[in-house]
């Protein structure tokens, strides 16, 4: 799947099967689904898994939070636009296949 794929894909009612946990996370975000994003990610113990987490406190404001999860996932704190660091998870999280 690309990322455009992906981003098509915000579209349908449901995200796309066979994509991973974090993409699914990232997927509800982008649907306005914190609450169902952060359950599929606060448990798991993968860089991934924490940067999307460290992505979803930043969405919500909690930086010291999302700062925790930046050092988990071993990425510098984002400044960019929400958006934009959505996209670049996405991007990453899809080029990993």
């Amino acid at each position: 799947m690309t990322p455009t794929d992906f981003r098509e894909s915000l579209e349908a009612a449901a995200p796309p099967d066979g994509i991973s946990l974090e993409l699914r996370a990232l997927w509800h975000a982008a649907h306005n689904g914190w609450d169902d994003a952060h359950k599929l990610v606060q448990n798991e113990p993968g860089a991934e898994a924490a940067w999307v987490h460290a992505y979803l406190h930043r969405v919500e404001g909690d930086l010291d939070n999302a700062g925790y999860w930046y050092r988990k996932a071993r990425k510098p704190k984002s400044s960019a636009p929400l958006d934009d660091e959505w996209a670049e998870i996405a991007s990453a999280l899809l080029a990993r296949k």
